[in-house]
């Protein structure tokens, strides 16, 4: 009974926290500010509970199942607040643009805070380089308005902007057209990144024998995320609900209104604590590349080598195996073998 409490509780605490608690929160919303005036309409009519048990029980299951397709949609949910699915061609390219514009100059700034209070502290520390990168930096126009203000920043606002240049990818060329794609973006390439760990290709090994913390680490910090997703869609579907229901006979305007505007209003918060949330996340991604990278070679048939340089080359060769046919190259796999 212990394991099948535990497997119950750990599996469904992602759904339930991440879709169908929201789900729960927003269908509340609309059968208290949008439902009163769809009440008297013929389809709602005959759905409307007619006892206080019946409403909650109409709720309850409403929830479950509006999470469960949530849920079963969150890969296309999540690509469209990312900038990959029905963006225009004109878009996507505007935004990577303005995301790459952005994390130039956090990074600038921070390299501009970093060399004047080097100087300001130590001149003689200063090379010829770092004082012509002074030099550039001070003349650049984009930092003018703020290298005053950046000069007052004090230990925490510095590790705060750093935090907000650490939502964006390393590499340029995975600059996403959103800040949450950009957020996702970042632990996506780390294993790729640092070890040649092709992360979206080798998930599914990867989970499957990486330490079991360390892989319900990594679901349970998604939770956070989901549940902000679902939040702001549900909040975007109420309030659209509620600005068609004020073109029906003899509507409640006030609460419609102010329900509308409010759901609106908060769509663009919920968007940024599902980008913060990511922090979380990340970390999580970041323990499981670092720590479940050798049971994955075991489990592989692989020996993980000592060097650096060949671990990357070797885990090329997998991701390549993985990834494309066969070929006569991925047979230099043979000098990993256990």
């Amino acid at each position: 009974m212990g394991d099948i409490a535990k497997g119950v509780l750990g599996g469904a605490w992602t759904l339930l926290v991440g879709w169908v608690l929201p789900t729960a929160l927003n269908l509340s919303v609309f059968f208290f500010a949008v439902a009163p005036t769809l009440r008297h309409t013929a389809p709602v009519t005959r759905l409307w509970p007619g006892t206080r048990t019946d409403a909650a029980l109409l709720l309850l299951a409403s929830s479950v199942l509006l999470g469960l397709v949530l849920s079963a949609l969150q890969n296309p949910l999540f690509r469209i607040l990312e900038g990959y699915l029905l963006w225009p061609e004109r878009a996507y390219r505007a935004g990577c643009a303005r995301h790459g514009r952005i994390k130039k100059l956090m990074s600038d700034r921070l390299v501009l805070i970093r060399l004047a209070r080097r100087e300001a502290e130590a001149p003689a520390r200063l090379t010829a380089e770092d004082t012509a990168r002074l030099a550039a930096l001070r003349a650049d126009p984009r930092l003018t308005a703020v290298a005053a203000s950046d000069a007052r920043r004090s230990a925490t606002q510095r590790a705060l902007l750093r935090e907000k240049l650490s939502r964006y990818p390393l590499d340029d060329r995975q600059i996403a057209p959103t800040r949450l794609g950009n957020a996702i973006r970042r632990f996506e390439e780390y294993g790729y990144d640092r070890f040649r760990l092709d992360t979206q290709v080798l998930w599914n090994e990867l989970t499957g024998t990486a330490p079991e913390q360390i892989r319900r680490q990594a679901e349970l910090a998604r939770v956070n995320v989901d549940f902000f997703v679902a939040l702001l869609y549900g909040h975007g579907l109420v309030a659209l609900a509620a600005v068609l229901s004020l073109t029906a006979a003899d509507p409640d305007t006030l609460p419609l209104t102010v329900a509308a505007v409010v759901l609106c209003l908060l769509i663009p918060v919920w968007y940024r604590c599902a980008v913060v949330a990511t922090d979380e996340w990340a970390a999580a991604v970041r323990a499981l590349v670092n720590v479940g990278r050798k049971p994955l070679a075991e489990s592989l048939g692989l020996r993980l080598p000592a060097d650096l340089a060949a671990e990357r080359a070797m885990w090329t060769l997998v991701t390549r195996q993985s990834r494309t046919a066969y070929s006569d190259r991925t047979a230099a796999l043979d000098a990993y073998r256990a």
